[in-house]
């Protein structure tokens, strides 16, 4: 597609791409097993057949990304989603026993999985090929049909998706819509019979105000701040290696890294030691270490670098993290790797704790050894999209996770909760609604629908008109039975 063509041929091109989907949807409702299993199947071929293809369109819509991250991100997780997905697949579509009460024995109860119809995904920049086909794996699952948009940022990774897909599926199965963001609000709009979208809180507020207008269901994959609470009795140096990982992972443009640490008071110094001999050993340089991923584009660079002389302005200490300076604005045009810095004496009012960082940016807030007052800091906040507890006080931790709501928890490590198949993965309040991820997705994107089975022996004759004495006794029966 054109990436600025006329308002009419987006909706054009888009309308017709859905139509498509939609006759093949209604020709054949109810996909086999054998259908979807190939679906998925096709899915993976394209993941390892052209997984250099795809390491390389990536990398260069960052301006390097880390060859091992894309692996282990965005490669190595689809592959192991869709294994897991076809392993299980035939147990899910059976239909499910539901209980029947007693007074309306020997009837019966089921629940039929039935495909929705067209599934849209829109994709965001920062895992490009993870997070469009992760949603593609649930619709197929499902047996639905995928329209997909990815980010207008990965315009490389966008094009080969593309191309890939239009060689793997027909117009009918899949269909990959590159584009601007003025396809993207257009998508948005479209009467799908369920929208994914993965991105930004502001965006996915304006993604469910247009799919409202279409009543269509929306499962929405945000962000937001996630904490990560380091508890007076936390074995401070296998946590710094833990935190390390998680934060500069692709830079820390990960929608659950830690966002901010809350550190029990006494540990604080012990932890930024640990901090930076941790991230020295891992990323020993940056300009010419291809294991440290740079900041996707200018304005995402411009815009960490404001944050930090936000957080500088208002008494924050920044603390490099791998004995790097903060780049100057301008200097050494096109090189966006963006040295990885701890701001220590953040507080609430620095944008730096207000905003998502989405960078390699870690602000260090203290509270006194007793962990309510961290988790008193968190519920004064947005529900976040995850948090992170590291400790060995078992009292401590069950309190974080009795008095905390979050999308998802990881105990003594981060990121991995995301990786479990075995249960959902999805935000609640400002992270986001919905979950999918292994049987999740297939019952987030499939009509569950109720099956009563009535038995030939059955009393309900008695409850007809005309009304009478009969009619008292049955009622009053069906009360006591109940």
């Amino acid at each position: 597609m054109d990436m600025n063509p006329a308002p009419e041929v987006i909706a054009q091109t888009l309308d017709a791409a859905l139509e498509r989907l939609r006759a093949a949807y209604r020709a054949a409702p109810n996909p086999s097993l054998e259908q979807r299993r190939d679906w998925l199947s096709r899915l993976a071929t394209l993941t390892e057949r052209h997984a250099d293809e795809i390491n390389e369109a990536i990398s260069a819509d960052f301006g390097h990304r880390s060859r091992q991250e894309t692996e282990l991100a965005d490669l190595s997780l689809i592959v192991s989603s869709i294994k897991h997905t076809k392993r299980h697949l035939a147990g899910w579509m059976k239909p499910r026993r539901a209980a029947t009460a007693l007074q309306y024995l020997p009837a019966k109860n089921r629940l039929m999985s039935q495909a929705l119809g067209v599934v849209g995904i829109i994709a965001p920049w920062n895992y490009p090929h993870q997070l469009a086909i992760g949603p593609a794996i649930a619709a197929f699952a499902a047996g639905n049909r995928v329209m997909l948009k990815p980010s207008e940022f990965t315009p490389r990774y966008s094009a080969l998706l593309a191309k890939l897909v239009g060689e793997y599926f027909s117009a009918d199965e899949m269909v990959v819509v590159p584009g601007s963001m003025e396809v993207g609000k257009a998508f948005s709009e479209l009467r799908f019979d369920h929208l994914v979208f993965t991105g930004s809180t502001a965006t996915g507020r304006q993604v469910a105000i247009a799919a409202a207008k279409n009543l269509t269901p929306v499962t929405l994959e945000l962000g937001g701040k996630s904490p990560a609470i380091v508890d007076a009795s936390a074995d401070i140096k296998a946590t710094a290696g833990s935190l390390a990982f998680g934060k500069l992972l692709n830079a820390g443009q990960t929608c659950i890294a830690p966002d901010y640490l809350l550190v029990a008071e006494s540990k604080r110094d012990e932890l930024v030691r640990a901090l930076i001999a941790a991230a020295s050993k891992m990323y020993p340089t940056l300009d010419d270490n291809p294991d440290y991923t740079a900041i996707i584009n200018d304005r995402h660079f411009g815009r960490l670098n404001d944050l930090l002389a936000d957080a500088a302005e208002h008494g924050a200490q920044l603390v490099p993290l791998t004995g790097s300076a903060v780049p100057e604005k301008g200097k050494e045009p096109g090189n966006r790797k963006l040295p990885p810095m701890l701001v220590l004496n953040a507080t609430p009012g620095m944008r730096i704790m207000q905003e998502e960082i989405f960078g390699p940016l870690l602000p260090v807030v203290t509270y006194k050894d007793d962990v309510r007052e961290a988790i008193d800091f968190i519920n004064e906040r947005e529900r976040p999209l995850a948090l992170y507890w590291y400790g060995t006080d078992n009292a401590s931790r069950d309190l974080v996770l009795e008095k905390t709501v979050s999308g998802g928890v990881t105990i003594n490590d981060c990121l991995w909760h995301l990786s479990q198949e075995s249960q959902p993965f999805g935000g609640v309040g400002a992270s986001g609604m919905g979950a999918y991820h292994g049987e999740w997705g297939f019952r987030t994107l499939s009509k569950e629908k109720p099956v009563f089975y009535q038995s030939r022996m059955n009393g309900v004759s008695l409850l007809y008109p005309p009304y009478g004495k009969t009619f008292a006794r049955m009622v009053r029966l069906l009360k006591a039975i109940a």
